[in-house]
Parts: structure tokens; sequence; C-alpha cells
């Protein structure tokens, strides 16, 4: 791996020190031909690049790699960096920051940070199964909401769920958004195309549960897979089921294919479905972006379907700070304050993750 070369000079501008890395396996059901590598980070809030079309400057990232295994991952190039293939070692060898927490508080706390907002689970899936080991989550959101400081989740993870309560202090001392991504409900197709990561059903569930519990939810439907899951019927039965679930807007992303993930996800349309290969190749000759004109097809589709089903379209904007009930003057999450349920947002209210 690239810090195994690593010598003194190259050190100093690394991300972690080369004495601090330890790789673990565990014989184990859900880990079973996956190597942690765990490392002390030198830096944890990391700036965005200008030139990204991303609408958020800084993000939290406590992994490299991830074990949902989906193919159509945008994040596979990042791998390549520490010279580990962008397929089979992006699912299956997977860097751990051990120290993201610790580190995240300094950071936060220093004179220089202006309190900006943090996205999360835009690389790779903070919730994904190393986080039910490592448990890294819950002192990164202690950090946040220990300085009210404003951030996003995006996630396929139902293990969000485990830190239900930390979320909820955040939100009532500072914005939060909570998004799930579920881009389509076809059980098949989820077997084969995201085989590591919860069913469609259990992430809606999820979704139904943070809407019970105060927490507005909004649902990135993403990747519509152009030729698999874009039909007008396999998009009404999707949207239908976020709306079920209680999401408050849904935001559809068609599939884009970088590189590192474009070469991934063609070798397994090879195999799965050959047909469709020169349709592909078509459709995405211009890139790593499918045809605006497709795009605003199923964006228009989708919007149109939200619409009958009651739930609005995402947009721009919106993280909420929930107003939990106080019982004390106490900051969220201090002994003695035990917050009450919050009541349900009014039906009016349109938010969208704040990283969308």
């Amino acid at each position: 791996m690239r810090w195994d070369g690593l010598n003194r000079d190259d050190a100093a501008g690394a991300l972690f020190g080369t004495d601090a890395v330890t790789s673990r396996t565990f014989d184990t059901p859900g880990f079973r031909g996956i190597t942690f590598h765990e490392i002390r980070a030198r830096t944890i809030l990391n700036r965005v690049p200008g030139a990204s079309r991303m609408p958020f400057e800084w993000t939290v990232n406590p992994y490299r790699g991830c074990s949902h295994a989906c193919v159509y991952c945008f994040a596979r190039k990042t791998h390549s960096y520490l010279d580990l293939d962008t397929g089979l070692d992006f699912d299956t060898q997977i860097v751990v920051k051990t120290n993201a927490a610790e580190l995240l508080r300094r950071e936060l706390a220093a004179p220089r940070w202006k309190g900006e907002h943090v996205a999360m689970g835009t690389n790779v899936d903070c919730y994904q199964r190393a986080e039910g080991r490592y448990r890294l989550m819950p002192g990164i959101l202690q950090a946040l909401r220990d300085h009210a400081n404003p951030f996003s989740i995006l996630t396929k993870g139902s293990l969000i769920l485990r830190d239900l309560e930390l979320v909820r202090q955040a939100a009532s001392v500072t914005e939060v958004s909570i998004a799930l991504s579920v881009g389509f409900t076809d059980g098949e197709l989820w077997r084969s195309v995201e085989p590591g990561t919860p069913s469609p059903e259990t992430r809606l569930a999820v979704c139904r549960t943070l809407s019970d519990n105060g927490i507005t939810p909004t649902v990135l439907m993403a990747p519509v897979l152009p030729f698999l899951s874009d039909s007008p019927e396999q998009l009404r039965a999707t949207v239908r089921a976020i709306a079920a679930a209680g999401a408050v807007s849904i935001t559809p992303l068609v599939l884009h294919l970088r590189p590192g993930a474009r070469e991934w996800y063609m070798a397994w349309l090879g195999r799965n479905h050959p047909h469709l290969v020169r349709r592909y190749e078509a459709l995405y000759a211009g890139g790593a972006y499918a045809p605006t004109w497709y795009q605003r097809r199923v964006t228009r589709q989708v919007h149109e379907f939200a619409a009958e089903f009651g739930c609005g379209p995402g947009r721009r904007g919106g993280a909420r700070r929930l107003d939990l009930p106080r019982q004390d003057a106490g900051r969220a999450g201090e002994p003695g304050r035990t917050p009450e349920p919050p009541a349900a947002p009014p039906e009016a209210e349109n938010t969208q993750l704040t990283l969308l």
C-alpha cells in the first residue's frame, strides 16, 4: 500500500504516520474477507476542492473504502491513491481512522474554525458495517453537538438508529439534516448491485423511525440506473414507497460513472446484463454523466410522482434545527437533561439535506 513506501521526507505531508498503521481481520460472518487498516489520522476536517460540483465545503470521513460494495460507487477512485485497486480492494480493504472523534473535537475548537457546515457520508458511508465494530460516529456526533456545529449525514446504513438520541440532541442546538439513500426498491437488483447494504425496505424503515422520532428525513433517490430502474412504473413504485416511509422530500440522481467506478460497473453490467453494454456506452459517450435531457426526464417524472404521493421535491438549503422542549437550561446531552419527544413538524415544511 502507499504508506508502505513513505520515507521520512514523504511522511511530513502524509495524512497519517507510517508507524501508526495496524491491519486486522475478524473471523466473523459480517467481516470475513475484509481487512481493516487502523490508522491515526493527522487531520479529519477535509476541505472539498473548489472545482467540485458539491455545494458544501467541508467533510468528515472516518473510513476509506466501503463494505457496502455498491458496484457503481463514485468514491472507488480514491482507493487508487493508496495504490489499491478500485474494485475488490475498495470493498475489502477498509481504512479506519481510529482517532477521528478526538481529532474532530480538537479541530472544531481551533480559533480558525468558523463553524461551517460539515457533510458526512458523501464519500463512503460512515454507517457501513465497520462502524458496528469501531463505533467512531458517537464520538463524532458528540463533538459536533458540543460545539453546536451544523452537519448533515447521507447513509444507506441502519446503524444510524443506534445514535438516534445523539442526533436528536445535536438537532436541539444546531442545524442537522439526515438523508437516506434509496435508489430503487427492486429486491433482485439490490442484491446484485448493492450486496453489502441493508435492503431498501430496511432503509425505508429507518426513514420512518427517524420521522417518528422528530428527525425530518429526506431521501436521495440514487442512483437511478438507466434501463434497469428508470421505467415510469419503477420510478413510481419507488417514490410511492419513499413517501409512505415519511420522507418529506425526494431528490433523484441519475447514475454517474467516474473513472474507477466506470470500469467496475461496466464489468458488472457485462456479466449480468450484457445486452445493455452498448446502450450504456452510447448514453455515457460524453463522459461521466448521462445526457442532460435524460437527467431532466427522470427528474421531471420523479417530481410528478412525488406530488402525486404528497412528498415534495428536494431543494437546496433547508437544514433544520429541532426545537426540542427543554426541562432546564443545560446544553443538549448534559447530565440531568432528558429531552421530551418533539412535536411533529408541520406538513407544509419541506426540508432538504444541505449537501444537496
